[in-house]
C-alpha cells in the first residue's frame, strides 16, 4: 500500500514542478533524481533543470554518472541534465535560465488559503 502512495507522490512532484533541487538524501532521493533524469532522457518532460546541492556529498554519484557516459551507457549530452553546485545563487540562476525566463513565468501575489485539514485557520490579506 505504501508504494502506491509513494508513486502518486512522485507523479505529483513532477507534474507540479518546474525544476528539481536535490539535497543530500538517501534512497528515495536517488529514486526521484533518476526518475526525473529518465523522464527528461525519454522526452516525457522538457526544459526541466535538475540542480544537485552539495557537491562534496554527491561527488561519488556525479563520478558514477560520468563513468556511465564514458562507457556509453548514457549519452554524453545527459551529463548536462544535472547541474551540481554548492551555491544557492548559482542554483537560482540556473533555474531562472532554464525555466523561468523561457516559460515567461511571473511572480504572482496570492491570497493565503486555509487548509482546515491541517488545522489552519484562514486569514485573508488585511485580517487579524
Amino acid at each position: 500500500m505504501r508504494l502506491h502512495y509513494f508513486f502518486v507522490r512522485k507523479a505529483l512532484l513532477v507534474k507540479y514542478s518546474y525544476a528539481f533541487v536535490v539535497m543530500p538524501g538517501g534512497a528515495g532521493t536517488l529514486d526521484e533524481l533518476f526518475e526525473a533524469v529518465t523522464l527528461i532522457q525519454t522526452g516525457k518532460i522538457k526544459n526541466f533543470p535538475i540542480v544537485i546541492m552539495g557537491t562534496d556529498y554527491w561527488k561519488e554519484l556525479i563520478g558514477f554518472i560520468e563513468k556511465m557516459a564514458h562507457h556509453g551507457m548514457i549519452a554524453a549530452a545527459d551529463l548536462r541534465l544535472i547541474y551540481a553546485t554548492d551555491s544557492v545563487e548559482e542554483a537560482i540562476a540556473h533555474i531562472r535560465g532554464k525555466t523561468i525566463e523561457p516559460f515567461g513565468l511571473k511572480r504572482v501575489a496570492r491570497v493565503r488559503r486555509s487548509f482546515p485539514w491541517l488545522g489552519e485557520r484562514g486569514l485573508l490579506m488585511g485580517e487579524k
